[in-house]
This record gives C-alpha cells, sequence and structure tokens, in this order.
C-alpha cells in the first residue's frame, strides 16, 4: 500500500489501525469473519473499473469478456456448492438480495408471515422503519416462550389464520437448526412461496452441517460474508422458472452496475468454501460455538435455550444487573468485541437489551479451538463480574492480547502496514 501511504496517509493510518485492531482484539461477532488474502486481493483488483450492466453474454458496454468470466465462474462454483438450479451473484449485499425477492414476487400490501425481530429476526423481515415493513403486511413468528426454540405448530397456525403470499424463514440471532422440511410442509398447506434467508448460516450449509434450504424453497438469499467467509456481498439462488424475475429485478430493477470486483472475490470464496478443508473449519466453528456456550453456562449464565447448534449463542444478562449494551461496552474496553442483543421477550428496548449474541467464526479462522474458547468465557466473566475493577479489567486486557499474539492473521499485512 506504499501510493496510499503517499496519496492519502489519514486514510492509509485508518486502514492501519483498522487492521491492527482486527488482529489484536477477539472477534465475537457472530456476524464477521476474515476473508483469505486471496478473496482481499481480488477484490482490491482493477475489475473495479470496469462497468457491466447486464449479465455474461449481454452487457450493455463493450470490453465486459473477462469480467463475464469471473461472474461465469461465481455463478457455476455457487450452483455447485449449494446444488441451485439458478443463481444471482449481483446483489451488493444480503439486504438488496432480499429486497429483489420480495419485488418480483409480491405486491405493496401482500402478506408476509416472517421472524419476529425480537426473537432473532433481522431488519428485512419486518421492521417498520426498513422498506420489507413499510410496502408488506409483515405476520411475525416467534419461539416457544419455554423452549425458546421456533414453534412450527404455531408457524402453521398463524399461515393458516392469514394467508401469506411468502413465508420468510431465517434469523439473525438464532442458535438453532432451522427445520426447512417443516417450513415447505406449511408453504405446501397453504400456498405461500418458501424464501430462506441463510445469511448467516451459508458457511455451515456449504459445508453439509446445516440442513441446505435450497432443496425446500423457492427463493434463498445470503450474504457472502459471516460464516462463508467471503467479501461483504450478497446473493440468490432461487428455482429456474423464477431466473428471469429475480434477474430482472435485481437489473435494472434495483441496481445498476454490479461491482465486478466484488464478484470476483465472490468466485474466490466459493473456491475456497469447496475444499475440504472448509468442511473441517465449519465443524470447529460449532464446536467452538458449544465449547464457547458450556464454558459460559459453566460460570452460570443463562444461554438462551440451553445451548446451540451452529456458529453463535445468546447469553441473557437479565439476572446480572447489567444491560447487554453496558456489557458490550466494558468487554470491548478488555479487546473483546461482542454486540448487544434483544433475547426473545426482551423487556428492554433495542438499543439497551438484556443480551450479548456472541459467534465464533472469525475466532475459529485465526486458528482457535476448544480450549481457547474456555479462556475466553473465563476472560467474559471476570469483566463481567468486576466492571469497575480497573485492576482486573488491565489484567485480563493483558491476556487477550497475550492470546491474540499467539494467533496472528494478515501478518504479512500488518508486517508491511507498520512499516513508517
Amino acid at each position: 500500500m506504499r501510493c496510499l501511504r503517499k496519496t492519502d496517509r489519514e486514510i492509509f493510518n485508518a486502514i492501519l489501525n483498522e487492521t491492527n485492531r482486527q488482529n489484536g482484539k477477539l472477534e465475537l461477532i457472530a456476524s464477521e469473519n476474515f476473508a483469505s488474502t486471496a478473496v482481499i486481493e481480488a477484490e482490491a483488483s482493477v475489475m473495479i473499473n470496469k462497468y457491466a450492466e447486464g449479465y455474461p453474454g449481454k452487457r450493455w458496454y463493450k470490453g465486459c469478456e473477462f469480467v463475464d468470466m469471473a461472474e461465469n465462474l461465481a455463478i457455476e462454483r455457487a450452483k455447485k456448492l449449494y446444488g441451485a438450479e439458478h443463481v444471482n451473484v449481483q446483489p451488493h449485499s444480503g439486504s438488496q438480495a432480499n429486497m429483489a425477492v420480495y419485488l418480483s414476487m409480491l405486491n405493496v400490501g401482500d402478506p408476509v408471515l416472517s421472524m419476529d425481530l425480537r426473537c432473532g429476526g433481522h431488519l428485512t423481515h419486518g421492521h417498520a422503519l426498513n422498506f420489507s415493513g413499510k410496502y408488506f403486511k409483515i405476520i411475525p413468528y416467534g419461539v416457544d416462550r419455554t423452549t425458546e426454540r421456533l414453534d412450527y405448530d404455531r408457524i402453521l397456525s398463524l399461515a393458516m389464520e392469514h394467508k401469506p403470499k411468502m413465508i420468510l424463514a431465517g434469523a439473525s440471532a438464532y442458535p438453532r437448526i432451522i427445520d426447512f422440511k417443516k417450513f415447505r410442509e406449511i408453504c405446501d398447506k397453504t400456498g405461500a412461496f418458501l424464501m430462506v434467508d441463510m445469511a448467516h448460516i451459508a458457511g455451515l450449509v456449504a459445508a453439509g452441517l446445516h440442513p441446505n434450504p435450497v432443496e425446500y424453497a423457492e427463493f434463498v438469499t445470503t450474504t457472502t460474508h459471516k460464516t462463508l467467509r467471503g467479501p461483504r456481498s450478497g446473493m440468490i439462488l432461487c428455482k429456474k422458472r423464477f431466473a428471469k424475475k429475480i434477474d430482472r429485478e435485481i437489473f435494472p430493477g434495483i441496481q445498476g452496475g454490479p461491482f465486478m470486483h466484488v464478484i470476483a472475490a465472490k468466485a474466490v470464496c466459493f473456491k475456497e468454501a469447496l475444499k475440504p478443508s472448509f468442511k473441517k473449519y465449519q465443524r470447529q466453528v460449532i464446536e467452538n460455538a458449544k465449547a464457547l456456550s458450556g464454558a459460559l453456562s459453566s460460570f452460570k449464565y443463562r444461554i438462551v435455550s440451553g445451548g446451540t447448534d451452529n456458529h453463535l449463542l445468546l447469553m441473557d444478562l437479565s439476572g446480572t444487573g447489567i444491560t447487554g449494551r453496558y456489557a458490550a461496552d466494558v468487554l470491548d474496553s478488555v479487546g473483546i468485541t461482542v454486540n448487544k442483543n434483544l433475547i426473545p421477550f426482551d423487556r428492554r428496548s433495542p438499543a439497551v437489551t438484556s443480551g450479548l449474541r456472541l459467534g465464533t467464526p472469525a475466532l475459529t479462522t485465526r486458528g482457535m479451538g476448544t480450549k481457547e474458547m474456555a479462556k475466553i468465557a473465563g476472560f467474559i466473566d471476570t469483566v463481567l463480574k468486576n466492571p469497575t475493577d480497573k485492576k482486573k479489567l488491565t489484567s485480563v486486557k493483558k491476556e487477550v492480547m497475550s492470546l491474540t499474539r499467539k494467533f496472528p492473521f494478515y501478518g504479512e499485512l500488518i508486517k508491511n502496514l507498520n512499516r513508517r
């Protein structure tokens, strides 16, 4: 990054500091991960310069023969990865992928059954200030109050009562396996389309460690960065009979030129996910999440639903006297990055929350295992039980720094960036 260092030292320093932050802290935000150097190199390439409105072989501009090659590779690899009939790799984000499916199949005001945000749903699943909540009639479903797991009988009851045009499955904070077959059965009984947002579990699905929604749903959307470990972007997988509608809704419907440098990075990400090592990595992600959950339980913290089947877990802090927001702040001060999160039926506001969401993809990418998860649980416990004890917080911060040094990431990049 010699040119950037010379041209814009302020931005260079921001990137340097962010690189050092990522390397020097314990990243436990469930929706974040570390992309490989190969993914980063593809995204930081001259493909950033190319306009390519349209689709491979049918572009508006000339000079697209090589970006066509990259997009076709991304499509074919994604098809192979998930067994999809049709794939659109152009969405700039998961939110835009969701928007395209909604707009291609629904009219304004149509009823949609989707997961309640207070039980783990996403903004694009019906938040009042989001396009999904503004333009469609959202009927929320949640989890059982006792088990804190999806209540499929209740979902069926709601679907029979409201006759939604579409049922959306998927979540941003649900720690258990989602039974897509049951969702398919509910849709078949009510005549609804099934859309699955698998953004959080896309890597687990690719590795065969979570049921594949492509088998059951007309539409599957995802991001490509979380457990999939690629660039920050989106993708739509659908049945072939809906291919034209979906493609037209992305372009020219809601987007112009696709980000060809990001699509190239997606292609690299998909190739990495097709390797046997990726399945081994995803197994470790789940083992680490289970280990972290178990260790925190041993310190008497309540884990929502009693544990986890995937890459994330939710801590209930309602009995500790501290809020999710305060806990996230004090943990960040010692180098442990988490996010505050609502727990099912939370009495606090989304700005405060009674819980924390923790995920293991990023730390697993760094090479950490179950032993490290036990250590990290101990760090968290010390901090949350002594949030104002400066001596103990300083001690934990030193231990965090020591642990991150044992598992460096982007080592060569950091060494080069720090050369003054």
